[in-house]
Order: C-alpha cells, then sequence, then structure tokens
C-alpha cells in the first residue's frame, strides 16, 4: 500500500516551525511495515491545498493530512477535504456537545469560531481526538482514502496511535498485532551499536522482528519493531531479542521504552529513602532541571547551585576554593552533601578547551559523586563545540549517578571521548 503524508501550514512550508510531526509519522509508519512513499509540505492557501490533496489521490492508496483543523481563519482542511470530495460541510453535533463540555469544565465559555472545529464534509468517518478540540475524520477522495489529524503534536501521536494505524494496517491486509520496544544509551555511537547486535533480529522466533536506530545526541535509540498474531505472539517473538538486545549493550542502557534516564535515576533514588543535592558549573542548570521536570523529582532533589566560576561554587558550599580539577570537584561533592542534608550530592565541573586557532574543540568534565559509601570522581574530555559538551557533560552526569546507585562501573570509556 502506497502512503502519502501531507503536512499544512505556511509556518511548515517557511521553516519557522520545523516539522517534527511527519518524522515521527513516517517513522511509526515504517515501524508497523507501513510504506511511506511520498511526503508533501504545503501553505495555507486553498488553490494550493486543492490541488495537493487531487494530486496525491491520483498516487496514493492512503494519505494522512496533517494540520489545518483549528479554529482560524487559515485552518483549512475540512474545507478543501469536502471541496475534493465534492460535498459540503455538515455540523457533527457530538463534537460540538464535546467541545462545549471542554469549556464548561474549565468555567470559560467557548469561543464562537471554534464550532468552525465541528464542521466536517458531509458523510465524513469521524475519528476521535480524546485530549484536543480538534477531531479527525476520513473521506475517500479518488481511490485514496485520506485521514486528517491536528497539528498539535501530542494530540496528532495519540490519533495516530490508536486510530489512524488500525485503519491503515486493516486497509493494507497486515492483520495481528504491532509493539515497539525501545532501549535507551549513552556512550555508544549508532555504528558500534550496530556491530554489537548483528544478527539479533534472526533470535526471534519465526522471525517479525526489526532492528532500527535513532541518534539524538547524547542518547541513542534502540528500536525493535515486532509484529505477531496477537500479544502472546508479540511476546513470544520478542522475549529472546529483548534479553540479548539488553545482555550485549550491557550498562550503556539508561533507560526502556517510556523511562528516561532522569526518571530511572530518581527512581533508584526513592526506592532507597534517599535525596539528592547537585553543583553545577557551565551546564546552567540543566542536571536540576530534567531531574525537576519528573512528576515526584521536588520531593527527592534537595538543593542545587549553578555558577561558571568555581570559586564561587566553593564560597556557596564552603570549601577551599580551587580550579577546576578532580579535586575540586569531589570536594564540592562532598561539601554540598554535609551542608544540604542530602544523602547523595554530585557535582559536575566543566572547563572548555580552545584549539590551535581559538576555535573551541572540547571540554575538559570533572564529575565528583559523594554519598554515604565515600566520594568517587569520574574524568573524561568530550570533543566539540559548547553546546556539544555542555549536553554531554549533563548527559555524563546523570548517567555517572544512574551507574553509582546500580553499583555499575562509573569509567566504562564512552566512544565520544578524546583518547
Amino acid at each position: 500500500m502506497r502512503i502519502e503524508i501531507l503536512c499544512t501550514g505556511d509556518e511548515i512550508l517557511t521553516g519557522k516551525t520545523i516539522n517534527t510531526n511527519y518524522s515521527y509519522m513516517a517513522q511509526r509508519l515504517g515501524e508497523a511495515g507501513l510504506d511511506v512513499c511520498w511526503g508533501t509540505t504545503v501553505g495555507d492557501d486553498r488553490a494550493s491545498l486543492l490541488s495537493a490533496f487531487r494530486q496525491a489521490a491520483e498516487r496514493a492508496d492512503a494519505v494522512i493530512v496533517n494540520g489545518g483543523l483549528g479554529p482560524t481563519v487559515d485552518d483549512l482542511s475540512q474545507e478543501m477535504a469536502a471541496e475534493a470530495v465534492g460535498v459540503k460541510l455538515v455540523l457533527h453535533e457530538p463534537w460540538l456537545a464535546r467541545m462545549e463540555a471542554f469549556y464548561a469544565r474549565r468555567n470559560r465559555p467557548m469561543p464562537a469560531n471554534n464550532r468552525k472545529q465541528a464542521m466536517l464534509p458531509e458523510g465524513a468517518e469521524f475519528i476521535d481526538n480524546p485530549i484536543g478540540t480538534a477531531c479527525g475524520f476520513a473521506v475517500t477522495i479518488g481511490g485514496a482514502r485520506f485521514h486528517f489529524t491536528p497539528g498539535v503534536p501530542r494530540e496528532m501521536r495519540r490519533m495516530l496511535d490508536e486510530q489512524v494505524m488500525p485503519r491503515l494496517l486493516a486497509r493494507a491486509g497486515l492483520r495481528g498485532v504491532t509493539r515497539l520496544k525501545r532501549f535507551h544509551s549513552f556512550g555508544i555511537g549508532e555504528s558500534r551499536a550496530d556491530e554489537m547486535l548483528a544478527g539479533i533480529e534472526e533470535m526471534a522466533l519465526g522471525g517479525g522482528v526489526k532492528l532500527g536506530f535513532q541518534a539524538h545526541y547524547p542518547q541513542l535509540e534502540t528500536k525493535l519493531a515486532i509484529r505477531g498474531a496477537d500479544e502472546e505472539d508479540v511476546q513470544r517473538k520478542l522475549a529472546p531479542v529483548e534479553a540479548e538486545t539488553r545482555r550485549r549493550l550491557g550498562n550503556f542502557i539508561v533507560a526502556e521504552d517510556q523511562h528516561s534516564l532522569e526518571s530511572v535515576v530518581l527512581d533508584a533514588l526513592r526506592a532507597a529513602g534517599s535525596t539528592l543535592a547537585v553543583a553545577e558549573t557551565f551546564t546552567g542548570g540543566a542536571i536540576a532541571t530534567r531531574l525537576l521536570q519528573v512528576p515526584g523529582g521536588e520531593e527527592i532533589f534537595v538543593r542545587g547551585l549553578v555558577s561558571r566560576d568555581p570559586g564561587q561554587l566553593a564560597a556557596a558550599i564552603g570549601v577551599a576554593p580551587a580550579d577546576f580539577s578532580p579535586e575540586m570537584a569531589a570536594a564540592a561533592a562532598a561539601g554540598l552533601r554535609a551542608q544540604s542534608g542530602a544523602s547523595h550530592a554530585l557535582a559536575i565541573l566543566v572547563a572548555m578547551d580552545a584549539g590551535a586557532d581559538g576555535v573551541e574543540a572540547g571540554g575538559a568534565i570533572s564529575i565528583g559523586l559523594s554519598d554515604g559509601a565515600g566520594s568517587v570522581v569520574r574524568e573524561a574530555r568530550l570533543v566539540g563545540g559548547r553546546e556539544w559538551v555542555r549536553l554531554g557533560a549533563t548527559e555524563l552526569g546523570l548517567d555517572c549517578l544512574r551507574r553509582r546507585l546500580h553499583g555499575l562501573p562509573i569509567d566504562e570509556r564512552l566512544d565520544f571521548e578524546r583518547r
């Protein structure tokens, strides 16, 4: 089955907004065994939209249209879909009632223009949106089935997974159940992970498992896409591949599926009844931010200090001032733990290097960890510019803490380290 993804919006067409919706949809469809043959971006223009709909209808079997379902004058998807089909727009009373109830629960009057979001092409198939005010719908234009989804990413993603993909799979004649298993790792690149996992797909009992990678520095996502007759069949195929992937990637796996490195760290601290204080230079409070974005993080995170100057950091903690060094990192962690009363303390110090021509060539990182068992230090030199080093240093600090909490070695060499 030939599928086209058609994204609408002037902000997408002009590059003012990065089109992450397309990449998500294309990846999810590919993981499910559905082939995306075309990707089209169209602005908020009636003639352009109508032309794009008609062209897609001639070459594709199924089309996902993303965007243009809002209440404003430049949201044109319903109107142009109706024109392409040759029908009028009609009010979908149940959705209007849902929107009115949505606003009533928030003690707000529904703006009059929101009524537009309940106007669908006559005869369209309703597609539910459980978390927003823009419902989706499906219509047939020419020989292609069009599925319309809102541009809000979290709404689109849920509707794609729960509503659109089952329809596409049924249309393609692909029966059964699909699942995506994800491993998040830090410290290894895509090529090395590919070598480490060579031949792993062949371990699936009866086949049906596809290995894939998505690099987004500083992490790498390893994905196992599985198809089976039912949940039991999926689990039977997945189990040996999942176990072997976990064994081969080993300590580099920082989290799985919907979990993140920071949530894994907080879960380990919570399970032990522990608390945490953090001192950061150069990272700008990125470690504290990530920890506090996790629900319940404020119950464990007791103090955070951010400074670019190690002397100011030392003064705030109450330890002897020193330059960026492993000794300073260890002293800062121990001092912060004593001062804050936290059971664990993490200190991260970063000093950027300068190349021969004055261009940044990497950074020296010193990480200090202090807990009831004593203090340890991790040193590293990462290559790259300021943002690359900042991201890597943040990840390395959290990963060292994860390893310490789980009793793993904190000094395993990373692919990103300068030798």
